[in-house]
C-alpha cells in the first residue's frame, strides 16, 4: 500500500492504522499548498480535490476520504482488530468516524487552522467547539477508547485532538478528553507516527519559509 500524506494532517491517522496493522507501506509526501508531490509532480492527477489522505491499494486502486481510507485499512487487515466486522458495533464505529470528521475536523478545526479564514469563521468555530467537546467529554467518562478497544476511530480522534493546542483550545477544560488524549499519545503506534511526522513537519516548515 502507498499512503499519500501531509505531516500532522488528518492523514496521520491512516499512518497510525497502518502501524497498528503491521503493514509495510510506502509513504509519499504531499505539499498541500502547491498540490504537488515531493518530486514536484502534480498531486491533482491523483486526487482532484488536492486533499490527503489518499491510499493506493496493492491493486493500484485509489481511495480518498479519511473515514473511508481508515475503514479500508481495517478491513484489509481484520486481524488487527481496528474495526468491528459488522453489526451494531460497526455502526458505532461509523457513527464516531462521522462525528469526528463532521463535528470536529470540518466544523471546528478547518477554520481555526486556516490562516486565510476570516475572523468571523474562526469565532463561529470557537463557539461551536465548546458544546461539541462537552459532548465528547461526557462520552469518554471512564473510557480508554471510543469503543471497547483501540480502533481507527481512536486513530482519527487522537490526530484531530493534536490540533487543539495550536488552535488555542486548552483540553484541560475537558478532563476526560485530556486523559484520553494523553493515554493515546503514549501508545506505541501513535507515538511513532507523531515523532516521525513532527520531524517531517519541521522540515516542511523550513522549506516553506525559504520559498
Amino acid at each position: 500500500m502507498e499512503l499519500y500524506f501531509s505531516p500532522l494532517a488528518c492523514s496521520m491517522s491512516a499512518r497510525i492504522a497502518l502501524y497498528e496493522a503491521g503493514v509495510d507501506a510506502t509513504f509519499t509526501y504531499v505539499e498541500t499548498r502547491t498540490k504537488t508531490l515531493g518530486d514536484g509532480s502534480d498531486f491533482l492527477g491523483i486526487n482532484g480535490m488536492g486533499q490527503v489522505p489518499v491510499l493506493r491499494t496493492d491493486n493500484g486502486d485509489l481511495i480518498a476520504e479519511n473515514p473511508v481510507v481508515l475503514q479500508y485499512i481495517a478491513d484489509a487487515y481484520p486481524g488487527s482488530g481496528l474495526a468491528p466486522h459488522g453489526g451494531l458495533e460497526r455502526v458505532r464505529l461509523q457513527q464516531w468516524l462521522n462525528f469526528i470528521t463532521s463535528e470536529l475536523h470540518k466544523l471546528v478545526f478547518i477554520s481555526l487552522l486556516d490562516a486565510k479564514a476570516p475572523q468571523g469563521a474562526k469565532d463561529y468555530a470557537r463557539a461551536k467547539a465548546g458544546p461539541i467537546l462537552d459532548y465528547l467529554n461526557a462520552q469518554l467518562q471512564g473510557r480508554e477508547f471510543l469503543l471497547d478497544r483501540f480502533t481507527v476511530a481512536d486513530a482519527y480522534l487522537v490526530t484531530v485532538l493534536n490540533w487543539a493546542a495550536p488552535c488555542g483550545i486548552d483540553l484541560a477544560q475537558w478532563p476526560n478528553i485530556q486523559a484520553y488524549h494523553a493515554g493515546l499519545r503514549a501508545r506505541p503506534s501513535v507515538a511513532r507516527a507523531m515523532a516521525e511526522e513532527f520531524a517531517l513537519y519541521q522540515e516542511q516548515d523550513k522549506r516553506r519559509k525559504a520559498a
